[in-house]
């Protein structure tokens, strides 16, 4: 079947597919060209049965991923009474075009054989002679008891009635279930909408999305090929990103194995030798799934199996495997394949083709032009890379950016900079390593992997392309340094903007240090800091707490301790729940003030949902409120951080700071994605946080041009962006991130590119400055915090140009 979706919710960052409705009088709605129920299985666990458990397994007929977020299978009686009700098992994730994902259901006692490792698991014990069973948008359970009754509702996408079940599609059930059978659409997954038509009788064949089978299958078992079939490697990957063989079994495919990965998403890859063909590859992963590997590097092998595309998310691209592989050892110690160079001369400066917001699956490589088009056409072959620079520091995840083009977009400091929407850094590439002997290496931006680095191409959800090493080269430490920036003069009033990284009063207090010391030395405890993502007392316990005190308490006790001021703070508690982060964390911006140097004004009133407005008076504007925050109850801010507004005042003169954590890029599709370009969903939400703040600040400015305002934060956009443009426009605001040399305009690394979120803003008024950011924590492996803090210095008396 094939119906409409209303209110589903694809993976994180997913394009929904937009599935069509016919209605068709007293039967289902138009046969499905995508997710349908391809087995049913209610025998699990009984006398006689072979398995241990029922199954639901689903199945994607069509060309793109199939999300899951938010469905169901969801199981009737085959004559269900007045009593009966639908028993729901929620689903996540997706099914990949040509795939298969499973739902294991209830255990029995019978049976010897476990099913292969479930993608979703429910606990309805299934009658193994008739049952109803449909895959609906939706998890709250259905209400129909007729066939006539669910034909005619639209969350049911697709539904099978086996044995002598009433409820079924068509002119009768799927029927010859029992213990040791069950019903099954064929290898077409044709669905005309009746049962009795479109699904037979069998033995069970459960497959997960991984294309695992019951018992498990891999390297080594018997049944292996004993001579090369007819399909080569080129031949399985083609010249598109998703294989023209995709879905079916192949026959001893022959490669000499270059790799192999013992966790995680276990497998090996092989390579053959090259066709004349630039645009398709000679590599290729099998994926055994559970099952460790048992070949070594340098084997000759057959391999047999099923060619899958595995999609890590509904918006990435693929990667082409073979599933459920069996696989014969031919020879050991073979030479291993040439690797192709990656360098500034062969990777394109181009990045990707266009396919005007649609799907690049389908169009035919071009390796020669776009980056990630040679990427693709190398996808699972070896390839090596000499004397990188280290653009993204080593993470947690034991990964490492880096570029193979030294001269692209290079920052002062030895980044990449990530300049535009339109200019990508083709040359960067993650590494990660398959040689436990040789790990990933503790790196810095501007550090060096000198010598070969080799290894194989693969594919995934975060970063794409990346370099699954078997060689690395070594480490060169080009003595990446932590900045400190220079002390405030006397007459300049210092104000710096610090993500925080949800601080919470429970964390150790080495992360308390670390940050204080970034306040206290590498900032040089400016006069006013505005923090994001303070979080309440407890943190991620979701009780009530709203107030933050005791985290501001030790943070500030920390500061002193590492040499700082005593800093007072203010910020107005967030309704419990309202302000979007961690889920009880009850995130807010706060204010740290030094009052031995600047003067916080108090006005009371302000509170989580009560407007800040600016007043006019004889002596220019004041605040309705101070603390304050902007139009609260607007729309923008649903689920998102309020921005923060306070009236300072330093050597007699009034400052206006409004400290700002726009809503994230979360949902918005990967550059290295399928949809190009890539869709920036999470932009709209900013741009109407910018118009707010926009807005607010007009209206200080109309009630006193000359007024001194600092809007600062972590605005989650870039300074070319859009949300960018909302903020700054009329010219009341402007960027100081432009006022720095090109090569230094950044703030936070992300997937080897350097790039600007935090942002410090100002006013007309304010004409001499002195502007910094201070980098102590994006491009260094071991970080306080992924932001880097920002400082401005202010003559808040001068006139003339400014300086920075």
């Amino acid at each position: 079947m094939h119906i409409a979706r209303p209110g589903s919710a694809l993976l994180a960052g997913a394009v929904a597919v937009t599935l069509s409705v016919t209605a068709l009088p007293a039967a289902f709605a138009a046969p499905s060209s995508t997710a349908v129920i391809s087995e049913v299985y209610g025998g699990g666990g009984n006398s006689g049965a072979t398995l241990t458990r029922d199954f639901i397994e689903l199945a994607n007929a069509g060309s793109s991923p199939f999300g899951l977020s938010g469905f169901s299978v969801q199981y009737l009686p085959g004559t269900p009474s007045a009593g009966s009700l639908w028993q729901v098992s929620e689903l996540s994730g997706a099914v990949a075009p040509g795939g298969r994902y499973l739902v294991a259901q209830a255990a029995g006692t019978g049976g010897t054989v476990a099913l292969p490792t479930a993608d979703a698991t429910g606990t309805v014990a299934m009658s193994a002679a008739s049952g109803t069973v449909a895959l609906v948008s939706g998890t709250t359970p259905l209400t129909c008891k007729t066939a006539a009754d669910c034909a005619v509702d639209t969350r049911i996408v697709d539904l099978v009635g086996y044995g002598s079940a009433v409820v079924r599609e068509g002119t009768g059930p799927a029927t010859g279930t029992s213990a040791t059978a069950s019903v099954a659409r064929g290898t077409s997954l044709a669905d005309t909408d009746d049962n009795a038509a479109d699904l037979a009788a069998g033995t069970p064949t459960p497959v997960n999305a991984a294309g695992e089978t019951s018992g498990g299958s891999g390297p080594g078992e018997p049944g292996g090929p004993t001579e090369p079939g007819t399909v080569r490697v080129h031949d399985i990957q083609g010249t598109t990103r998703v294989s023209p063989l995709v879905g079916q079994a192949v026959t001893g495919v022959p490669g000499i194995v270059t790799g192999v990965r013992t966790s995680g998403s276990r497998g090996f890859w092989i390579q053959d030798a090259p066709d004349a063909d630039a645009r398709t590859s000679e590599g290729l992963f099998v994926y055994t799934g559970s099952a460790a590997p048992t070949v070594a590097v340098g084997d000759s092998v057959l391999v047999s199996g099923k060619v899958a595309e595995y999609y890590p998310s509904s918006t990435t691209q693929s990667l082409t495997q073979l599933t459920a592989p069996k696989t014969t050892v031919l020879s050991s110690g073979n030479a291993l394949p040439a690797p192709l160079v990656l360098d500034a001369d062969s990777v394109p400066d181009a990045y990707v083709p266009t396919a005007g917001g649609g799907s690049i699956d389908a169009l035919a490589l071009d390796p020669a032009t776009y980056a990630l088009d040679l990427y693709e056409s190398v996808e699972g072959a070896r390839v090596t890379i000499a004397d990188t620079r280290v653009t993204g520091a080593t993470t947690a995840y034991d990964e490492v950016w880096v570029t193979v083009k030294p001269e692209e977009n290079r920052t002062r400091r030895g980044g990449t900079l990530y300049a535009s929407y339109e200019d990508q850094n083709t040359g960067r590439i993650k590494v990660m390593s398959l040689n436990a002997a040789q790990p990933v290496p503790v790196a810095d931006v501007g550090d060096e992997l000198s010598g070969s680095t080799t290894g194989v191409i693969d594919y995934a959800s975060f970063g794409g392309y990346n370099l699954q090493a078997t060689e690395l080269g070594t480490l060169t430490d080009n003595g990446l340094r932590r900045e400190v920036t220079r002390k405030q003069k006397r007459k300049e009033l210092a104000v710096a903007t610090y993500n925080v990284e949800n601080l919470d009063a429970l964390d150790e207090q080495a992360k308390f240090d670390t940050l204080a010391e970034g306040v206290a030395v590498s900032l040089a405890s400016p006069d006013v800091v505005s923090l994001e993502e303070i979080q309440d007392d407890n943190g991620a316990a979701n009780d009530g707490t709203v107030g933050s005190d005791a985290t501001l308490q030790r943070f500030t006790d920390a500061i002193v301790a590492a040499g700082g001021p005593r800093y007072a703070w203010r910020y107005v508690a967030p309704e419990d729940g309202k302000d979007g982060g961690e889920p009880g964390g009850n995130i807010r911006n706060v204010f740290l003030f030094n009052p031995q140097r600047v003067d916080f004004v108090d006005r009371a009133g302000g509170d989580a949902t009560t407007a800040v407005t600016a007043v006019k008076t004889r002596k220019g504007a004041t605040l309705s409120v101070s603390p304050g925050r902007i139009n609260p109850t607007s729309a923008a801010w649903d689920d998102s951080r309020k921005p923060l507004v306070g009236e300072f005042r330093f050597r007699g003169k009034p400052v206006f700071v409004i400290g700002n954590h726009f809503a994230s890029k979360g949902g918005d599709q990967p550059l290295h994605g399928r949809y190009q370009e890539p869709v920036r969903s999470s932009e709209t939400k900013r741009v109407q946080q910018a118009a707010e703040v926009n807005t607010f600040v007009r209206s200080l400015l109309k009630a006193d041009k000359s007024a001194q305002v600092i809007t600062l934060g972590d605005l989650n956009d870039f300074a070319f962006s859009p949300t960018m443009d909302a903020l700054t426009g009329g010219k009341v605001l402007k960027p100081l991130i432009t006022t720095l040399p090109r090569s230094e305009q950044y703030s936070y690394v992300f997937d080897g590119n350097s790039q600007t979120l935090d942002h410090i803003l100002t006013s007309p008024a304010i004409r001499r400055f002195d502007y910094d950011v201070v980098h102590i924590n994006a491009e260094f492996a071991d970080q306080a915090s992924d932001h880097d803090p920002q400082i401005v210095r202010v003559d808040v008396h001068g006139n003339g140009g400014h300086k920075h």
